[in-house]
């Protein structure tokens, strides 16, 4: 607790420099490195298109992708939620400027009392010449206060207020990323079960022939009964992936806010996996504290955190007041209300000093410490994690596409193969079972290729989320009021 001397001299500085108490705000400085591990080879990576980062998903070439992007942003419940906590921290930052205007107030009353002559009263008045039994009141006032900020504390509850309303615009343009970049992650998984779908449906009919035929040659003792399991015990893909499409489509209607199967019959027919394009500007891990709306949300609460250190500290200080008053009042009922003799009128200049309290600010000041102390540590974790989405996702978009091409290469050696197979099976060399196990060989690469490819097609959706793609601001966060 500070001496008496030590409150005199701060009081006696505030009052002559009029200045907030507290400490002042700036934004910590990070050690982040200069570019990304994965950015060589991501930008070396050959790609059919580039996207720019602000309107990634049109870079994907798929007009079906853009659409349900477009319709998850107009339509989606949880930006229609960030958008009313953004008006929630509107009106608080209204109400912490609000407290640093005066206040004004208008009253007025007019009463009518009755004395009845039964009483004690009553009676003693009764003996009074020319009493009146009925008697009338008025009253009309204007009155206005104001709280003079002399050490800031007003001031930095607004600047608090400011910071949560900055966050609260991340905030929903963080929600406009995750919604965006989630819509373009269903839609590439439901293309890519319908691929592996078809797939696998060729793959049963494979299958179903490989099996008719073993169970033949199994028949004339010409194959052994552990074959016949073998093969038809690979015939229960097709319901399974079945099921994660059902629940994909499911889940795409639910983000754009419709009833689950509106979008079924317009998602039926099977279309290509989108490719994944060049992502053209990747910038720098420092540039993610700028683009990156949940590390701008993480950074506003450090300030308003700041701020409310500046409000507990200015409670060591007296507060002052200016209030007036100016009316008019009268009890006779054939007087004037605004005559001179019955105005009245008075100016008060108040003060409020917590002199023993300081036990307890002490403690609030802490309290806004220690919360400033986790602000700032989650932060730092922010941009840690940041930057580890965009490695990671730099990571699996290379690693995915160089698997898609290596499996590429194996489904044209195994085409080859089975055509090879299939001539030789022509001219009497090799048997039908060898045939269909090269068939059955070709589709189960084809498929392991249709997963990398729509791996890979997510991998970049992961990147473009992780740099801060999708959302621009034409001007800086709202700073003013």
């Amino acid at each position: 607790m500070p001496s008496k001397r030590t409150l005199v001299v701060m009081i006696s500085a505030g009052l002559m420099a009029g200045c907030a108490v507290g400490p002042d705000y700036q934004r910590p400085e990070l050690s982040l490195s200069d570019r990304f591990l994965g950015q060589t080879a991501v930008d070396g990576r050959p790609a059919l298109a580039n996207a720019e980062l602000i309107h990634w998903w049109t870079g994907f070439g798929d007009p079906q992708l853009t659409r349900f992007v477009t319709l998850a942003l107009e339509q989606n419940l949880d930006l229609a939620q960030a958008s009313a906590r953004i008006a929630q921290a509107r009106a608080g930052l209204g109400t912490a400027n609000a407290a640093l205007l005066p206040s004004g107030s208008a009253s007025g009353q007019a009463g009518r009392a009755y004395q009845s002559v039964e009483t004690p009263l009553g009676q003693v008045l009764n003996a009074t010449p020319d009493f009146d039994r009925y008697g009338n009141s008025y009253e009309a006032n204007l009155a206005a206060s104001w709280e003079l900020d002399v050490f800031g504390g007003l001031r930095h509850g607004r600047e608090a207020a400011l910071a949560e309303y900055q966050a609260s615009q991340a905030g929903a343009s963080a929600t406009r990323l995750a919604v965006a970049a989630q819509a373009a992650d269903i839609y590439i998984t439901i293309r890519g079960l319908q691929t592996r779908i078809a797939v696998a449906h060729q793959q049963v009919r494979t299958q179903e022939e490989l099996l008719t035929t073993i169970e033949r040659l199994h028949g004339q003792g010409l194959a052994a009964e552990l074959q016949v399991h073998q093969a038809s015990g690979a015939l229960a893909q097709v319901p399974v992936l079945e099921t994660g499409l059902d629940a994909a489509m499911n889940a795409l209607d639910v983000l754009l806010g419709s009833q689950p199967g509106t979008h079924r019959t317009e998602l039926s027919k099977t279309e290509a996996i989108p490719a994944a394009p060049q992502i053209a500007v990747s910038g720098t891990p420092g540039d993610l504290l700028r683009r990156r709306p949940d590390l701008i949300v993480a950074e506003r609460r450090l300030a308003a955190a700041n701020a409310r250190i500046g409000a507990a500290i200015a409670e060591y200080y007296p507060k002052f007041s200016l209030s007036g008053l100016i009316g008019s009042a009268t009890s006779v009922s054939d007087g004037n209300l605004f005559s001179s003799g019955a105005s009245q009128m008075s100016g008060v200049l108040g003060l409020r000093w917590r002199l023993f309290d300081f036990a307890r600010i002490d403690a609030q000041i802490e309290l806004a410490k220690g919360q400033e102390a986790e602000q700032l540590a989650a932060y730092r974790l922010a941009a840690l994690r940041a930057t580890e989405d965009v490695e990671n996702a730099f990571s699996a978009l290379v690693k995915r596409e160089e698997q898609a091409h290596l499996l590429g290469l194996g489904v044209n050696s195994l085409s080859r193969a089975r055509q090879a197979s299939f001539a030789s099976y022509q001219q009497g060399v090799v048997s039908l079972i060898e045939v269909l196990q090269a068939d059955e060989n070709l589709l189960r690469a084809s498929d392991a290729r249709a997963q990398a490819q729509s791996e890979s097609a997510r991998a970049a959706v992961a990147a473009f989320k992780a740099l801060g793609g999708g959302w621009s601001t034409p001007q800086p966060l709202a700073s003013k009021w």
